[in-house]
């Protein structure tokens, strides 16, 4: 299928965006100029694979496997993020020079990563407590043993396994697939409510606090437009390109409809300047990774 995305877009830039997304990054690449994932499809759990490429402005797919393609599509879509008609994400840099500078430095990035709210509320159990890195290998870890051919564990396998984690990670773990099974983690009907309401609607779930509960939302459901309240670095971020007498909340009135991708953009560049999550040197102009 074709998808044609409204307002800038590069699949290079998201490309390598994802590729240092340290929760869930992308894996191995088949093909040069192309991005390709497997992931669960919401509702049947289904295990698909994704191709995209992209034509100009518009994003070919190609969608292969045994379960709901129609709505795999359009899953995909939604964590691409290119569900988003971002025409006006251009005038966003035209009221705020700072978001400007990261329009510029990022050309075409739009948010992506979490291919469910249920990937994204598995992985704020995983790292809760914990380094990224020892998240990830957790994570890693599960794919590898329970999941199936790359793809996460479906919630109906993941609530039946007696896992050796953390902590009540695994009793996190078991609630977060109830939720999913149930529908409470639904994408479609998370990003439907106001987005107060949805995260006061993953936080009934066991295990899921502000943060995570937010997360989800803000990172697994993609709502393009909210305001972390719970990311210390993206404060310490806004102190640093904005002034000690700013708050985000100030800042953030400019970045309407798409706070969720200036802050992202602000959370990218951050880890750039200082590789505080990945403890990397450099790379030479790579996007680096951000949670």
């Amino acid at each position: 299928m074709t998808v044609e995305v409204l307002g800038p877009w590069s699949l290079a830039t998201s490309k390598r965006f994802w590729e240092g997304f340290a929760p869930a990054t992308l894996p191995s690449q088949r093909e040069l100029g192309e991005m390709w994932t497997v992931f669960r499809v919401e509702g049947d759990w289904s295990r698909v694979e994704v191709r995209v490429t992209q034509e100009g402005s518009s994003a070919r797919m190609v969608v292969d496997g045994d379960g709901d393609l129609e709505r795999a599509a359009a899953q995909a879509c939604r964590f691409l993020s290119l569900d988003i008609d971002g025409r006006g994400w251009p005038e966003v840099g035209l009221r705020d020079e700072v978001i400007a500078e990261a329009q510029e430095r990022l050309p075409g990035l739009r948010p992506c990563g979490f291919h469910s709210p249920y990937e994204a509320a598995a992985w704020a159990v995983l790292s809760q407590r914990l380094r990224i890195v020892q998240a990830a290998k957790l994570r890693d870890d599960l794919v590898r043993v329970h999941g199936q051919g790359g793809a996460f564990p479906a919630p109906d396998q993941l609530r039946a396994l007696d896992l050796d984690l953390p902590g009540r990670k695994t009793e996190y773990l078991h609630a977060v697939a109830e939720a999913a099974l149930d529908g409470r983690l639904d994408g479609d009907a998370l990003r439907a409510m106001e987005v107060e309401q949805a995260v006061r609607v993953v936080q009934e779930v066991k295990g899921l606090g502000p943060f995570a509960a937010e997360l989800v939302v803000l990172r697994g459901a993609n709502a393009p437009d909210a305001v972390p309240h719970n990311e210390r670095r993206l404060d310490d971020e806004i102190t640093y390109r904005y002034g000690a007498d700013r708050t985000l909340a100030e800042v953030s009135a400019a970045w309407r409809p798409f706070r969720t991708w200036a802050a992202v953009h602000l959370r990218t560049l951050r880890e750039e300047r200082t590789h505080e999550i990945s403890g990397r040197s450099p790379s030479g102009g790579g996007v680096s990774p951000v949670t």
